[in-house]
């Protein structure tokens, strides 16, 4: 099955000229119908609003308005569009705690500079083919940090047992976006 990529839009924050083009021009190459660009968190946020982009990928480091300050006005600003657009962070620090901060700040992947055009296809590629559902708690709201599940748990499905929602990321998506922004399977095409 091929995926429908000319119907998605994705906003580019990168404060760097050369690496923001470079980033443009992958997502050309894949095929991405339409792109949007910032130099920073402020005017990111400010494209995000006007464009409702279903991709998010933003540098980490920038100036006046960093990456993750970008990432949580998207998740918990009451003028956030999309809660639930997924988020791809990047940045040439990989020390495990910075994953840890990014991951509890709601991104949904990690990409470490460098990366190749391939690297940033998988990312885009996981988020369409197994969204991750979320989570809201009182001190976070993003995608479901657990990313392995085992299917030999036998303990207390907790959060099935105490009645909350089971929706899955597809349909708080779904539920979340206009349909004339998804996504579709190319049926011609399989």
């Amino acid at each position: 099955m091929a995926l429908r990529l000319d119907r998605i839009n994705v906003l580019v924050v990168e404060d760097l000229k050369p690496m923001r083009d470079l980033i443009v021009g992958a997502l050309e190459a894949f095929g991405i119908g339409h792109i949007v660009t910032a130099n920073d968190g402020e005017s990111g946020f400010t494209q995000f609003i006007k464009h409702t982009p279903d991709i998010v990928i933003t540098d980490w480091m920038m100036e006046p308005v960093d990456g993750l300050e970008l990432i949580q006005r998207i998740r918990k600003s009451p003028m956030s569009i999309n809660r639930l657009v997924p988020i791809i962070l990047i940045t040439g620090y990989s020390a495990m705690s910075r994953v840890t901060r990014a991951r509890d700040l709601g991104v949904t992947e990690f990409l470490t500079k460098p990366f190749t055009a391939d690297d940033l296809a998988k990312r885009i590629t996981h988020i369409i083919n197994k969204p991750r559902d979320f989570v809201e708690a009182p001190n976070f709201f993003g995608p479901d940090r657990r990313r392995r599940k085992p299917d030999d748990y036998a303990g207390p499905r907790r959060r099935e047992a105490e009645g909350a929602p089971t929706q899955t990321a597809a349909e708080q998506r779904r539920a979340a976006r206009p349909p004339s922004k998804n996504w579709e399977i190319d049926k011609d095409n399989e």
